[in-house]
């Protein structure tokens, strides 16, 4: 009897064995097929957010606008983003990604470029704000749309590839922005920054026509998966659906304290974020390099430095099953070395050393965090929660420049700022490697 029962064991291993890698096959084939299309939505996406910091170092000077003026239109972005957010997600939800992502990019794509009429601040502020309402819905719908395809234990490294798409637009779009502004400027009379909104905005209207022709919304669309490929997705995402997950109502979702405090963690996140990639070009600057085109070139280091703590941190947040440290620890350490890299002054290479750490340790940060909400949402109200969280936080992004573009008027000065950020993203970290060991999934 017991050999019997032996020989069963045996049996079945190779039969589990097997079952383990046709799974590990299908989430590779999914990786493959959707992950670098979303990667270039989000670059596409990231460069046309951000590109303003490289506008402001000629936009300024030709249009007189204050750095209050810059850091008010620059963080009003997120004003139309925080009204138009949940409504957003909610509609892609209902309609589905492929036809809702590709209105989100061309209707951005098409107002990123009309920024080159810009010629007063309330101009300024206004296009600012109708970028952030057309753009409202792709970050969390795309958050929400990895739910579909990935179950809980293998989102975070997945989330992490997709936002490795902010380091992309870094690594290209500074180069990109700063030979633009080089090369083109008095092209027919233009200033560079105008040809700059205007080609960077052509990539958001191409990809997002191209949306609506190579998105599936659902695993079920999919024509190039299998049957038994899509019953392997389908039964992982229904499973951890019921038994991790909670689907509570919409009233309940936003009386969830715990919904809250993930809009903070993550408010602290997009305040260091943007503090950062919105004042980068500014704060290379500040140390020693003065032509656009080498300021172009070097805002890729830090953002080269990103890209690789963001992978690193995604896989090993999912090989450790850990998300409070992997989320809260990078935050912490970016805070306190954005304050060094200021401190450096004019010591060029200590400076950009010391600001790409404070990157790598802040921008990563974002991806680590979605593991945490995403593990006990799900549904109507995982749409709901996202957008929730994504748009309330994103006041960071209103917050950050406001408030680093009034104190430089004030102090005339990078440091006073800089330290006020790194302190609330500090506390941020605090508060996330505080979290209950529950949020460990």
């Amino acid at each position: 009897m017991a050999d019997t029962t032996t020989k069963v064991a045996q049996g079945a291993q190779p039969a589990m064995q097997a079952s383990l890698e046709f799974e590990n096959a299908t989430y590779r084939k999914v990786t493959v097929r959707l992950m670098p299309f979303l990667i270039l939505c989000y670059l596409v996406a990231y460069l046309d957010r951000v590109n303003v910091g490289f506008a402001k170092l000629q936009m300024l000077t030709d249009l007189r606008f204050s750095e209050t003026v810059y850091g008010l239109g620059a963080g009003i972005f997120f004003i139309g983003y925080f009204f138009f957010e949940v409504p957003s997600n909610m509609i892609l939800h209902r309609v589905g990604a492929r036809v809702w992502i590709a209105r989100i990019m061309i209707t951005w794509g098409v107002i990123s470029a009309l920024t080159l009429f810009v010629k007063t601040p309330f101009q300024f502020y206004a296009i600012r704000f109708l970028l952030g309402a057309a753009e409202a819905g792709f970050f969390p719908g795309i958050i929400l749309y990895l739910t579909y395809w990935f179950p809980a234990h293998r989102r975070a490294k997945m989330t992490g590839a997709f936002m490795v798409g902010i380091p992309m637009a870094g690594i290209i779009g500074g180069p990109l922005s700063g030979s633009i502004m080089a090369f083109t400027h008095g092209l027919f009379g233009w200033h560079g920054w105008k040809w700059m909104f205007l080609l960077e905005a052509v990539p958001a209207f191409i990809v997002g026509v191209a949306c609506m022709f190579y998105l599936d919304s659902r695993v079920r669309d999919a024509k190039w998966l299998s049957e038994q490929e899509k019953q392997i997705v389908e039964g992982d995402i229904a499973a951890e659906s019921q038994q991790k997950k909670e689907h509570p109502s919409l009233l309940a979702v936003f009386s969830d304290a715990r919904i809250w405090l993930m809009c903070w963690i993550y408010f602290t996140c997009s305040l260091g974020q943007y503090a950062l990639t919105m004042w980068m070009p500014t704060l290379i600057k500040a140390a020693g390099i003065s032509s656009v085109l080498n300021i172009g070139l070097v805002t890729a280091i830090p953002y080269i430095c990103v890209a690789i703590s963001m992978v690193a941190l995604g896989a090993s947040a999912d090989r450790h099953r850990e998300r409070r440290w992997h989320a809260g620890g990078p935050l912490i350490i970016g805070a306190i070395t954005l304050v060094l890299s200021m401190m450096a002054g004019t010591h060029t290479t200590l400076a950009i050393i010391l600001l790409s750490i404070a990157a790598a340790g802040i921008i990563p940060a974002s991806p680590m965090f979605w593991a945490i909400p995403t593990s006990f949402l799900a549904g109507t109200a995982a749409a709901a929660g996202i957008a929730t969280i994504n748009s309330v936080a994103n006041l960071g992004g209103f917050v950050a420049p406001a408030v680093v573009g009034y104190l430089k008027d004030v102090t005339h000065t990078n440091l006073i700022p800089m330290i006020v950020m790194a302190v609330i993203v500090c506390a941020g970290g605090l508060t996330a490697v505080c979290l209950p060991k529950s949020v460990n999934k």
